[in-house]
């Protein structure tokens, strides 16, 4: 009797020791798959960014310079951004605010020549740090090795069109092909093959084109060669009351180099300019099937070039219209590449899941006041595109006007992956916005540029944007204020800060400039100390 109690007693415990075994492997197997769950939740980001690419030059805006399909696509899947600006219109100090979500002078990049701390925090590190796998490929233009990707593969500063060189993960190799599509190859490649598919993922897939020298790719050579393009209103703008904009050093007639710019590299080597030499070498990139495809297309214009012997205002069009070709062409091939990877997220079920954001590291100038480039606070390099699609989140079509800046994607990408967003960062997340959760935002935006004295010559300054105006301050080797009626004069073209009319607007505009400069922490000491820092780095005695 006292056994068969004992077997019972023995049997009860082996019972509760199964039961509480099955319960712990279901506890352990339901806590794993609430993991993954909650991983695959997160949504994968992929962050695209071309170098100098205009919103004028994305038909989803509107201008009809160009057809822009696979950009497009995100804006109409998605959200379309009519006022997004930046705080810095150059290539790496825009690509450190990027990162870093803090305005140039508190990331320390302020401009092209000072160099970028990676051992500060970017928003890759902390996504990074979540659990993301992490990637940064093609042009990123800030010396060392990227820090916060698992993998990178970067171009050395501005990177080369044809034949292109890339630092994969430290080492550097050169790649046949052309720099747009090897890229894109690149980034497909790290989709489908090298990246964690267990964990979500940041893929920053940033292209060198449409940058200077606007070289095509042989199969969009001849692409809108029927078309004639009208140079915008203020092509021949005087400069009148704006001395700062009549210092410039980047004007379509008088600045672009023929050989270097405009491809004129004629074989007789008659056409002698300032960097026909740095465009030769461009040229001996090409292999021989890329140089007589290039050869066959530009010899006839070069030999029709130098007979008609064009000069004046003949020749600031012809001019015009080389360089709109050539740049509208290095885009369509950006285009191609943005269309593949949203075909890629797509065919792989990652679509739904995936924010896609594209971008530019700044505005450009397609003839406005008659120049190219950028760097000046005027609103065609100040303003850059913002396209955003999250199919989760956002709806078709959704239509942004308010005051957004580069600033703001760190925050914006970090409230997305539910990471903390560090009191440093000086952006906002656009994230509510965007979902039309919120109607309160920023009343105004602060610019400020530094790369002076410099290429293209454009003299330093900082000023502040609201809706309607923009107060503008030139120093250095100069003391000039600007202020703009946005609304009545959408081209800058009348400078109004010692009109009478506007004594109101004025006052306001400096309080609010000296309101920005304070909550950002910007100062006069603070811009002699850049300017010590930036003519020492160039040997120039001040």
């Amino acid at each position: 009797m006292r056994f068969l109690k004992y077997k019972n007693r023995v049997m009860v415990k082996n019972r509760l020791v199964v039961l509480f075994f099955l319960m712990s492997v279901f506890l352990i197997y339901s806590c794993k798959k609430s993991e993954k769950v909650s991983e695959s939740s997160r949504p994968n980001i992929v962050f695209i960014m071309s170098d100098d690419h205009a919103y004028q030059a994305i038909s989803a805006y509107g201008e009809g310079l160009n057809n822009t399909p696979n950009i497009d696509r995100i804006a109409t899947e998605g959200a379309i951004f009519n006022r997004g600006f930046v705080t810095n219109s150059i290539c790496a100090p825009s690509r450190a605010v990027m990162l870093t979500g803090k305005h140039s002078f508190v990331n320390g990049k302020v401009d092209n020549v000072s160099p970028f701390n990676w051992d500060q925090d970017n928003f890759a590190k902390s996504l990074q740090k979540a659990g993301y796998q992490t990637a940064m490929i093609g042009k990123i233009h800030l010396d060392g090795l990227p820090q916060g990707f698992d993998y990178s593969n970067v171009l050395p500063g501005q990177g080369k069109y044809y034949a292109p060189e890339f630092i994969e993960n430290g080492v550097k190799k050169t790649y046949p092909g052309y720099v747009t599509k090897v890229t894109t190859d690149i980034a497909l490649d790290w989709l489908e093959n090298k990246r964690d598919k267990e964990k979500p993922f940041l893929m920053l897939y940033h292209q060198k084109a449409p940058h200077r020298t606007w070289m095509p790719e042989e199969k969009y050579l001849t692409l809108m060669d029927d078309k004639t393009f009208d140079p915008p209103t203020n092509f021949f703008d005087d400069y009148e009351g704006r001395p700062a904009a009549a210092a410039h050093e980047m004007g379509i007639y008088k600045d672009m180099d023929l050989v270097y710019d405009l491809k004129m590299l004629d074989k007789e080597g008659e056409i002698k300019t300032k960097y026909r030499e740095a465009f030769q070498r461009n040229y001996d990139r090409m292999d021989a099937e890329q140089k007589a495809a290039w050869d066959a297309y530009y010899d006839p214009i070069i030999d029709e070039f130098k007979a008609n012997k064009l000069e004046g205002k003949e020749l600031a069009l012809w001019k015009y219209n080389r360089y709109m070709h050539d740049y509208l062409r290095t885009i369509q091939s950006v285009d191609d590449g943005v269309g593949e990877v949203l075909d890629y997220l797509k065919a792989n079920g990652l679509e739904e899941n995936t924010i896609v954001v594209y971008t530019s590291d700044q505005g450009f100038y397609l003839g406005e006041h008659g120049w190219f480039d950028k760097r000046f606070m005027y609103e065609e390099s100040f303003r850059t595109p913002i396209l955003v699609k999250y199919p989760k989140e956002i709806k078709p079509g959704t239509v942004i006007n308010e005051l957004v800046q580069n600033l703001d994607f760190a925050p914006t990408f970090l409230d997305y992956a539910g990471v903390d967003i560090s009191k440093e960062i000086q952006g906002e997340s656009f994230r509510k916005l965007v979902n039309g959760e919120v109607s309160e935002w920023r009343d105004a935006i602060y610019y400020t540029y530094y790369e002076f004295p410099g290429e293209h010559h454009v003299k330093r300054h900082y000023g502040v944007r609201t809706d309607r105006y923009k107060l503008i301050h030139f120093y250095y080797d100069i003391d000039q204020w600007e202020l703009y009626d946005l609304e009545k004069d959408p081209s800058e073209m009348k400078n109004v800060y010692n009109d009478p009319a506007y004594a109101s607007v004025k006052e306001d505009m400096h309080k609010q400039l000296e309101k920005m400069r304070t909550q950002y922490g910007d100062s006069d000491e603070l811009n002699q100390n850049n300017l010590d820092h930036y003519l020492k780095a160039k040997n120039i005695k001040h």
